[in-house]
C-alpha cells in the first residue's frame, strides 16, 4: 500500500510435528525447541525482509557504515533487554541515561529539558498531549498542522480527542506564515512547523510560524524528528540551515529522532520542551487504585531500557566529529542525486531540500512513479512512494544517508524510469476504482479482502517461502486515485488481512 513491498506469509508445513510449523501456525511445541532451530527458523523468515545495510533501502533504516558503532549498540542493548524502565528508583541507571542523552540533545538544539522516548510519533503524543493539558479551552482542542506535517500529529488528535486544522503550503510544500495565523482560533492549543518536512526535505519558516503562535498566546512544536540530529551538524559544518530549535523565540517543544541521522537503533527518539512545567504536562500518574504507584514519562508504561542504553551507546562511539562527517556525506549525497535527476528525461525533484531528503516526481503522462518503483526493486532497489495531495503530485522519496552510494542509485533510477515508460502506467480496469470506493468494507471480512487483493494481482500468501514480492504498481495508482478518507480505510483492511 503505502510501500511496494508487501511481505508474504510464511508457509505451513504438511508435518505439524516440524519445527517450522510452530512459526508458520502459530501452535506452540508440546516441548522446547533447540536455539540452533529457532534461530534457523527466524533467519528463514527474515529472508525477505529488506536489507538493514548497504544503502538499497532509501527509507526505513540509517547506516553508519561503521560495524563498531552498530555492534557496541548491540551490546548495549542486551546489556539492558531486561532493566525495566517502569520505575527509574528501582533501576537508577535508566535515569542516568536519560540524563545524559536528553542533555547531549539540548546542547544542540537550543536548550529545554526533555524526555527519551520510543520514537517521533510517541515524542509527537507527548507534546501534544502537553499542549492540550498545559492550555485547557472550551470545545474540542484544535491543533495547526500543515498539509506536509507528518500524520503522527493526526494520529495524536485521534487518540487524545482533539482537531486538526490543516493549512495550505506553498509552491516549494513549505509551510505559509499567514494561513498558520488565520487558521488559530480560541481553541488552538498547539501549532506546528517541520525542520523539515519528510516527504520533501523543505524546511517550514519557523520563525515566522513561531511568531504567529506567540503572538496569539499558543504553544509552538517543531517536529525536527527526522532533521533534529543531522540539522546541527551541517550547520557546523558550513551548511546555511535556517533556525529552527528551541532557541527560537516562540517555540515551545521539538522532537528528534535518534533512529534516524542518529543511528541508533529502534526505537529511540527525544522530545524537548523550552519549560519544565510543560515537560510535567506531558507526564501521566494514576493514584486512584489499590496498586503500585503509577507514574509514566512516556506513553508505555513498562518497557525495556535495551533502545535507551544502546542510543546511549551510539552517542558516545559516533561522537561530534562523527556526526558531523556522516550528515555531510548524506547532504553530499542528496545533492549529488538532486544534480543526477536533472539528466534524467521526464523526472524531477519536489522543492529545496535542506536537508538529506529528496522528492522524485514524474514530468511525463506516460511514465508512471508507481511503475519506476516496481522496476527499481526488481532490480535490488527499495524507493518509496509517496501518493499524490492537496495538488502535490506522486512521488518517490529517498532518504539519504551517510552510506549512500548515488551513483549506482542514479543508475538505478535512470534504468527503471526508461523501463517504465516502456511499459506504460498500471493498466487499471475500467470502473475499478469506482467499485473500490463504492464497497462497503463492513460487509468484509479478512479472507474476502485477500481475495480481492488477489484479484487486483496481490497475492498476501504467494510464494510461501516469504521470497515472493507482488507489483504494487496497481494497487498504488488505484489508492492514489481515491480520496484521503478510502484511502485509510482501505489501508487498515489491508492491514488486518495481512495479519490474519
Amino acid at each position: 500500500m503505502p510501500s511496494d513491498h508487501v511481505p508474504a506469509a510464511p508457509s505451513t508445513p504438511a508435518d505439524p510435528a516440524a519445527s517450522s510449523a510452530n512459526t508458520g501456525s502459530g501452535a506452540l511445541p508440546e516441548t522446547g525447541r533447540p536455539a540452533e532451530e529457532v534461530l534457523a527458523d527466524l533467519a528463514r523468515l527474515r529472508g525477505a525482509d529488506l536489507p538493514v545495510r548497504g544503502g538499497r533501502v532509501t527509507a526505513y533504516v540509517y547506516d553508519t557504515g561503521r560495524a563498531a558503532v552498530h555492534d557496541v549498540a548491540a551490546t548495549a542493548y542486551l546489556e539492558m533487554l531486561e532493566v525495566n524502565c517502569l520505575d527509574p528508583t528501582a533501576f537508577p541507571s535508566i535515569v542516568a541515561l536519560e540524563r545524559q542523552i536528553v542533555a547531549a540533545v539540548a546542547d544542540r538544539l537550543g536548550g529545554g529539558s526533555g524526555v527519551f522516548t520510543s520514537g517521533g510519533t510517541e515524542s509527537i503524543m507527548l507534546a501534544v498531549k502537553a499542549a492540550r493539558d498545559a492550555r485547557p479551552v472550551g470545545g474540542t482542542p484544535q491543533i495547526v498542522l500543515p498539509v506536509t506535517g507528518h500524520p503522527a500529529f493526526h494520529k495524536a488528535a485521534h487518540y487524545l480527542g482533539m482537531e486538526v486544522v490543516p493549512v495550505p503550503v506553498d509552491a516549494a510544500f513549505r509551510a505559509d506564515p499567514a494561513a498558520v495565523a488565520a487558521a488559530i482560533t480560541p481553541r488552538t492549543v498547539l501549532v506546528v512547523a517541520s525542520a523539515p518536512s519528510y516527504p520533501h526535505g523543505v524546511m517550514d519558516p519557523v520563525p515566522k510560524i513561531a511568531s504567529a503562535a506567540a503572538s496569539a498566546g499558543v504553544l509552538c512544536h517543531v517536529d525536527a524528528c527526522v532533521g533534529g540530529w543531522v540539522l546541527p551538524w551541517l550547520r557546523d559544518a558550513g551548511h546555511d540551515v535556517p533556525p529552527f530549535d528551541l532557541s527560537v523565540p516562540g517555540v515551545t517543544s521539538l522532537s528528534c529522532d535518534l533512529h534516524k541521522y542518529g543511528y541508533a537503533p529502534k526505537g529511540a527518539s527525544v522530545v524537548l520542551f523550552a519549560e519544565e512545567s510543560l515537560r510535567r504536562h506531558s507526564y501521566f500518574a494514576a493514584a486512584d487504585w489499590p496498586g503500585y504507584t503509577v507514574i509514566n514519562a512516556t506513553v508505555q508504561s513498562s518497557k525495556t531500557a535495551g533502545p535507551l542504553a544502546a542510543a546511549w551507546a551510539t552517542l558516545n562511539a559516533v561522537g561530534a566529529d562523527g556526526y558531523r562527517e556522516l550528515a555531510v556525506n548524506a547532504m553530499r549525497a542528496a545533492e549529488r542525486l538532486v544534480a543526477g535527476v536533472k539528466e534524467i528525461p521526464g523526472l524531477r525533484v519536489l522543492g529545496d531540500p535542506v536537508a538529506p531528503l529528496v522528492a522524485v516526481a514524474s514530468e511525463e503522462p506516460g511514465l508512471d512513479v508507481f511503475v519506476v518503483a516496481d522496476e527499481a526493486r526488481s532490480r535490488g532497489w527499495f524507493f518509496q512512494p509517496q501518493l499524490s495531495y492537496a495538488g502535490i503530485p506522486p512521488n518517490l522519496h529517498f532518504t539519504l544517508t551517510g552510506v549512500s552510494d548515488v551513483g549506482p542509485l542514479l543508475d538505478v533510477l535512470a534504468e527503471s524510469a526508461e523501463a517504465a515508460r516502456a511499459a506504460g502506467p498500471p493498466d487499471v480496469p475500467p470502473g475499478l476504482v469506482e467499485t473500490v470506493a463504492g464497497l462497503d468494507l463492513d460487509e468484509i471480512d479478512d479472507a474476502g479482502f485477500a481475495e480481492l487483493l488477489a484479484s487486483a494481482g496481490v497475492d498476501l500468501n504467494a510464494g510461501g517461502d516469504g521470497a515472493a514480492r507482488p507489483s504494487m504498481a496497481m494497487v498504488n495508482a488505484v489508492l492514489d486515485a481515491l480520496p484521503p478518507a478510502t484511502r485509510e480505510a482501505l489501508l487498515v483492511r489491508f492491514l488486518s488481512a495481512l495479519y490474519a
